[in-house]
């Protein structure tokens, strides 16, 4: 199943400060991490309370395509190392896996997207939650493939909700192959074409971002959205009354970010620069209230680029909404430690 394209996590991919080599309140995440190669037979379930595994998609094709800054195929490390030093602030009762990268090389979008599907649905399988790494956003078509071919083996028309905190709709046309811009729009058509569900809501819309046409194909396809000028910093949360509408609908929520939504001020290493974009503590917040819905069932941070991004901030803005995501999760298993 897993080819040439797929390679478990390096040796070394992880490492950082020890403060201790005993005491678990002292351990960071580079000591907790541990790696799974998703290429073995026979792989066990995971037994715990909760498992995170990270998966890194490491393709900007998608960008190329959609005539974006490349960069974004080195993200998934760059936000390892940031993760690396990151204070377990869970109990054992929560484990960390690395399952590796899948690579764009050598072969199509379609191709390196059918691969990441396989390998979130085996992570799935496998009772992991996935946190993917990317990487262009065309990383969300893969994506939602493998949690739908997970979910609809349980649940005949699974009910998938999409969060997608983005400055673009990504509904863009796709009659010459995918991109980064068309991975919403290539998911529509997938769960139409088997009968399922489709419900898409996105955070941080930029109208200068957008054509008109873009705008048209979103009140078509009935897609839930909020203008990024309209989320105000201080604290003015009636542009949010319909999420707990769209939460309430669902019966499972996918997250995904991409990196484009922020100001540039908190994210300069993106594929599209967005001077006016979001602030990182409004999207934290939203993280955070989504997930105590207790449907979320997989996150992807994509188009992370480590060649623009100074001081690795936009990596280390990544690691912070990633360690709000699992504290959050585990908070909802009794698998936090209140500091």
């Amino acid at each position: 199943m897993f080819d040439s394209n797929y390679k478990p996590a390096a040796e070394g991919a992880w490492s950082g400060r020890v403060d201790s080599f005993s005491d678990f309140e002292a351990f960071r995440w580079h000591q907790w991490v541990k790696g799974i190669d998703l290429k073995e037979e026979g792989l066990a379930s995971f037994e715990g309370k909760l498992g995170i595994a990270f998966l890194g998609y490491c393709s900007d094709e998608g960008i190329r395509v959609n005539k974006g800054r490349t960069g974004a195929a080195k993200g998934p490390d760059s936000i390892r190392r940031e993760l690396a030093n990151l204070p377990c602030s869970f109990t054992r009762e929560v484990e960390l896996f690395d399952a590796g990268n899948i690579f764009s090389e050598n072969c199509t979008i379609e191709e390196s997207q059918e691969l990441l599907s396989k390998a979130v649905e085996k992570l799935m399988g496998m009772n992991l939650f996935p946190v993917v790494l990317g990487g262009g956003h065309e990383i969300a078509f893969g994506h939602f493939g493998g949690i739908l071919n997970h979910m609809a083996k349980n649940q005949k028309v699974p009910k998938i909700g999409i969060i997608n905190f983005d400055a673009h709709f990504d509904l863009r046309p796709y009659s010459d192959g995918g991109s980064s811009g068309s991975a919403f729009r290539q998911i529509a058509d997938l769960t139409m074409d088997r009968g399922q569900h489709y419900s898409y809501f996105c955070i941080g819309i930029q109208r200068h971002s957008n054509t008109i046409s873009l705008f048209k194909a979103a009140r078509e396809l009935n897609v839930d959205y909020i203008l990024a000028k309209d989320i105000m910093p201080s604290g003015d949360w009636s542009a949010f009354e319909g999420l707990d509408d769209f939460l309430n609908l669902q019966d499972h929520i996918y997250i995904t970010i991409c990196s484009d939504v922020f100001s540039s001020a908190y994210a300069p290493g993106v594929s599209a620069v967005q001077p006016l974009g979001l602030d990182p503590e409004i999207v934290l917040k939203l993280i955070k209230y989504i997930v105590k819905s207790k449907k979320v069932v997989s996150f992807d941070i994509a188009e992370v680029s480590p060649r623009f991004d100074q001081d690795n901030i936009t990596a280390s803005l990544a690691s912070v909404l990633i360690f709000a995501l699992v504290n959050s999760l585990a908070r909802l298993q009794g698998a936090f430690v209140e500091s």
